[in-house]
């Protein structure tokens, strides 16, 4: 039976039906941003890319022990195709997979998804609570600050950098761009 890729109102549905904690949603929307923004900067499927970092976490809210494996389970009983399934698997290797990001859109995943949640974190205590005038500048002193969003793992963000042979400078600076523009989706838009 020939596997449909799924579209993203369907990714969508789903990761609302498994996600109802709006922080879980809206980092799922912000990694879709990133995976939609660097996919576009390579001349990739921004689709494709767009859908798998919508779903990367799908089975975080309900299943955050056996995190990946049941979402790997999910998408396989609902069909999805296997290249989606191994890419969402590889963003929790040496975590919670032995699945080694192979390709450039599993680096990218691997890399900002951790790196989004420290954005996140950096723009909530700006005065201004909006990631539109965030500098890498500010994010390089949160970074260097291990207390601060201690729960990111920046162990994870700097072995994506290297697998992707990027700068963490330019990481910083592309994960920023691209979360400026899905900004109003997650709330960081600042105060109107």
């Amino acid at each position: 039976m020939p596997v449909n890729a799924p579209t993203r109102d369907e990714a969508l549905t789903l990761l609302k039906e498994f996600n109802h904690t709006s922080s879980l949603v809206k980092h799922a929307l912000a990694v879709e941003g990133v995976m939609r923004y660097m996919a576009r900067k390579r001349g990739e499927d921004e689709e494709k890319w767009g859908i798998i970092g919508l779903v990367h976490d799908l089975d975080y809210e309900r299943y955050p022990e056996q995190h990946c494996q049941k979402t790997e389970e999910i998408l396989t009983e609902r069909g999805w195709p296997e290249d989606y399934i191994h890419a969402i698997m590889s963003h929790g290797w040496g975590l919670v997979t032995d699945i080694k990001p192979e390709d450039e859109m599993e680096k990218v995943l691997y890399a900002i998804d951790e790196l989004t949640g420290l954005i996140v974190a950096t723009a909530l205590v700006r005065p201004s609570k909006s990631v539109l005038d965030m500098k890498v500048k500010s994010l390089k002193k949160k970074w260097k600050d291990k207390s601060f969003a201690a729960g990111v793992n920046r162990e994870v963000i700097q072995n994506g950098a290297q697998m992707l042979g990027v700068e963490l400078d330019d990481l910083f600076s592309d994960t920023i761009a691209a979360m400026r523009e899905v900004a109003e989706a997650i709330d960081l838009q600042g105060a109107a």
